[in-house]
């Protein structure tokens, strides 16, 4: 039992990690000589960077893709302080039915900031407010993460929800 508890303890923070790589880090787009994610554009030979702002003609989309992720890497980790309280306080043979609603919302909201920037990317990174030619790019790791993210919290969800508490 306590190797079990171990590994779903592990298995959200790893899945806190990658919320919280793909949420920061910049490589949600990348090319040759770029990088952008949802919070700035980069170029790789002069070192220098460039805020994503309102000047962007598809801002919108940008800010809906970092609340998402924000509200899905809150919920991750307001769901693993909930499992620690919730394994204290259920009684024998009860389920973690709150740690798994708040991890299935962090799922679901990494899912929508995932699926709008995927349908969006194309007008995304055809907006005149780029310094540098960033539509020949490619997803980066960050963006893949967010998706390995998503699978991660929708395991960990369902997990939570088939858990009892024992001895």
């Amino acid at each position: 039992m306590l190797i079990l508890l171990a590994f779903i303890i592990v298995f959200h923070i790893t899945s806190a990690a990658l919320l919280f790589i793909s949420t920061i880090d910049n490589a949600w787009w990348v090319g040759e000589d770029f990088s952008t994610d949802v919070w700035r554009t980069c170029a790789t030979n002069t070192t220098t960077c460039m805020a994503i702002t309102d000047q962007f003609t598809e801002y919108q989309s940008i800010q809906a893709v970092q609340a998402t992720m924000i509200l899905s890497t809150i919920f991750c980790c307001v769901a693993f302080l909930v499992f620690i309280l919730q394994l204290f306080r259920l009684k024998q043979g009860e389920r973690f039915v709150l740690t798994s609603i708040i991890q299935l919302l962090s799922c679901l909201c990494v899912m929508i900031a995932a699926s709008i920037y995927t349908d969006r990317h194309e007008e995304l990174h055809k907006s005149k407010g780029y310094s540098i030619e960033v539509s020949k790019g490619q997803y980066g790791y960050s963006f893949v993460l967010a998706w390995i993210a998503f699978a991660f919290t929708l395991i960990s969800g369902v997990m939570y929800l088939v858990l009892r508490k024992r001895k």
